[in-house]
């Protein structure tokens, strides 16, 4: 993707070691863009301080050691990232992985050290075929239509987890069918506030808009019991004892539990590569063909995370979504990252004021991110049906499973099936062929957990 050209940052004094160690002049950015990107997105990322802990608690996680151990991960990954690859993308425990362990396993008997020890042989296996370079090979031979879909796709994930933060969109417990949201609530009005004030705020303009409009929200949510002043704005991190080193790998080399072991691989995979395509899609890092340079250095970063995490209790550390809100800001290079991991830090020793933001103040940023990541399904040819209808089937599906590693597992899988009954085979690379026979498992298997 081919970035508007525009006038070059030039320093008056010289360059200083934040602009030559993570190249902003050539990125044609600035340590103010790039610093209020990185507070962006850690402000949209914030909750999962709350959610990460919360999922992992049902296993019987201690909860205030996998506090401490989710900022941990929050930081190394981040600042992995920023100094090795020089990329605008956090990294932490997606939801998903989360859910896997605390919920999931966890209701099949698997204890959580054990579901540990499979996210951690996830990431070994993960960081193996990084190095052997076979991830860079399947993100390549995805087809250009499904690129140009991932955005919306994610999009659609995104947007759909800022309406249910934001209480605009319920789930039901029985049937998971998705529902209308009570608007009367305080949270939801001051969800829907903010969200008018980032519109107003983008539409003229404003540096930092989101950012503004998450603060801003915040304060409004103070007269109305959604926001919550802490008792005390400073607190020691609790220790992550109780869980470091609890991991169990032997445990977990277990036959029975190769299909857990598939689920967790997979949803992973693909989420890691649709989000480092996507967000890097907004950050404009994209060649045309939907590629990106050196995107194993992203992939090498989020592997080692996702292998150490469950050492200190953390499973399926990866690039997050949430790094959209610091590209949506203008973030392009690692001091977005970098910004972020200190924010991630801080909150240490300041845990209070991050859980003071509420998830409907939030909830705006995810929202109108995800709606504007739509905007890539202008680029593929809707013309051609067997291109197209792929694109759309992924996007569907990301919104029924409420996981855009399912939906881009499935768009993969439409895509050759579409191809295929319409005659058009030749036009699939022998590499989809080959991966569709896991993908088959994949879904065959998640169908029964």
């Amino acid at each position: 993707m081919a970035e508007t050209p525009v006038k070059p940052i030039t320093a008056p004094t010289g360059e200083n070691w934040l602009q030559r160690r993570f190249k902003l002049h050539h990125h044609q950015t600035s340590v103010k863009k790039e610093t209020i990107a990185g507070i962006t997105a850690f402000l949209a990322a914030a909750y999962l301080l709350i959610v990460i802990p919360g999922l992992l608690s049902a296993a019987g996680v201690d909860k205030g050691a996998a506090l401490t151990g989710t900022i941990i991960v929050c930081v190394i990954g981040s600042l992995f990232m920023a100094f090795y690859a020089n990329l605008p993308f956090m990294v932490g425990p997606g939801i998903g992985g989360s859910v896997l362990v605390g919920i999931t396993l966890a209701g099949d008997g698997i204890s959580w050290p054990i579901g540990l020890g499979i996210a951690c042989w996830s990431g070994i296996l993960f960081f193996v075929l990084t190095v052997l370079g076979m991830r860079e090979v399947v993100t390549r031979s995805i087809p250009q239509s499904i690129k140009l879909g991932l955005t919306a796709s994610i999009g659609i994930f995104i947007a759909l987890l800022g309406f249910r933060n934001a209480g605009l969109v319920s789930a039901s417990e029985k049937t998971h069918a998705l529902g209308l949201g009570n608007f009367t609530t305080p949270g939801a009005m001051i969800a829907l506030a903010g969200l008018l004030i980032a519109i107003g705020l983008q539409a003229r303009r404003v540096p930092g808009a989101i950012l503004w409009a998450i603060l801003i929200a915040t304060l409004l949510g103070l007269p109305f019991g959604v926001t919550h002043i802490p008792a005390q704005w400073f607190s020691l991190p609790h220790s992550v004892g109780p869980l470091f080193g609890k991991v169990d790998l032997m445990g977990a080399l277990n036959i029975a539990f190769l299909p857990f072991l598939f689920i967790f691989f997979a949803s992973e995979f693909f989420s890691t590569m649709g989000t480092t395509l996507a967000v890097g899609g907004e950050a404009g890092l994209l060649d045309e063909k939907g590629n990106m340079s050196n995107i194993n250095r992203p992939f090498i970063v989020d592997s080692i995370a996702a292998t150490l995490g469950p050492i200190v209790g953390i499973p399926a550390a990866t690039a997050l979504v949430e790094s959209s809100a610091g590209a949506e800001t203008g973030g392009k290079t690692g001091l977005t990252a970098f910004t972020a991991a200190i924010m991630f830090l801080l909150m240490l020793l300041f845990t209070p004021i991050a859980l003071m933001i509420p998830k409907e103040a939030t909830a705006p940023a995810l929202i109108l991110i995800g709606l504007n990541m739509f905007s890539g399904l202008r680029k593929v040819d809707l013309s051609n049906f067997t291109d197209a209808l792929p694109v759309l089937l992924m996007v569907m599906t990301t919104l029924i499973s409420n996981s855009f590693g399912t939906g881009i597992a499935g768009g993969l899988l439409f895509y050759v099936a579409i191809k295929v009954v319409a005659g058009k085979w030749r036009e699939v690379p022998i590499s989809l062929y080959i991966l569709a026979l896991p993908l088959v498992y994949y879904f065959a298997t998640l169908t029964h957990h």
